[in-house]
């Protein structure tokens, strides 16, 4: 068998199509239009990418984009006094602070500094605690890993009573998916570099979410036939065919993969795609919160 391809493309489009929805809802009603703050510390070359590509989002559907950039040698105090500034101005719905800082910053501090209303990342600790909680619910979740799970839903898999693996741990994508598919009914495995014969548990996976940072890491003969794989990796190789000289590849063997599981996402093209549609929506849900405010 071939798995069929979970397009992230077409799935992320469905989603700013209902975003883009929402934002002419909202002005029609005569709300203000959603506003993102994105603060941008130092020349991380891949964080002004990542940042000029949720502004362009913002611009194409309908939502006000405000730049903040900081130099590298930013104080603590500076930023800290930025996003108190942030928290305060009515017209910034949701504020995203780029990560990773410069080493000499406290990211803890700034991503707890960031008013519980307005983190569309869905990094607050106040955030993260409630999705960790039953009858608890987090007023955003996290980006990735909250467009894995529409990723799953929209593709057409069950995920009450199914046997779930997350590959990885991070604060970022593993812990939060694990939990997300908790909240779904589905029975989880968490697996990180201390987990004793991986194969074998990942091969009980009726869906795997892979995000651990390492190239073509999960093989063919580590999948349960049928099941749904999520690769959350982006990680560059070497490839003399190309003119760049090298490609992105996930966290899975895609070729091998793919000729086992029942659905897989590509790299690139998979979860990429769904991180800043998730992040738009989330700011939609702040602008309409507030507005109920």
């Amino acid at each position: 068998m071939t798995a069929s391809i979970i397009d992230g493309k077409l799935i992320a489009e469905q989603v700013r199509g209902e975003v883009a929805e929402e934002v002419t809802k909202l002005i029609a009603a005569g709300m203000p239009r959603p506003g993102l703050a994105t603060v941008l510390v130092g020349d991380n070359p891949a964080s002004h990418v990542y940042v000029k590509s949720k502004r362009k989002s913002c611009e194409e559907l309908g939502i006000e984009s405000y730049g903040f950039e900081l130099p590298a040698t930013a104080t603590q105090e500076q930023l800290d006094s930025l996003l108190v500034k942030l928290n305060a101005d009515p017209k910034v719905n949701g504020i995203l602070v780029q990560l990773p800082l410069p080493g000499h910053l406290d990211e803890e501090r700034a991503l707890s500094l960031i008013s519980i209303d307005k983190d569309v990342d869905g990094f607050h600790p106040v955030n993260v605690g409630r999705l960790a909680m039953k009858r608890r619910d987090p007023i955003f979740v996290p980006c990735t890993p909250a467009g894995c799970i529409v990723l799953l839903q929209r593709s057409g898999c069950k995920l009450e009573g199914k046997r779930a693996v997350v590959l990885g741990r991070s604060n970022i994508v593993g812990m939060p998916a694990a939990l997300l598919l908790v909240r779904e009914n589905a029975t989880v495995t968490i697996c990180h570099s201390k987990t004793q014969n991986l194969p074998d548990v990942v091969r009980e996976a009726d869906i795997l979410i892979a995000a651990i940072g390492r190239a073509r890491f999960v093989k063919g003969s580590w999948v349960k036939p049928g099941a749904y794989v999520i690769d959350v990796g982006i990680n560059q190789i070497e490839d003399a065919t190309k003119k760049s000289g090298h490609r992105l590849v996930g966290d899975v063997d895609f070729d091998e993969v793919k000729e086992v599981a029942g659905a897989i996402t590509p790299v690139p093209g998979g979860v990429g795609p769904m991180t800043i549609a998730m992040l738009m929506r989330n700011v939609v849900r702040a602008a309409k919160a507030a507005s109920k405010k």
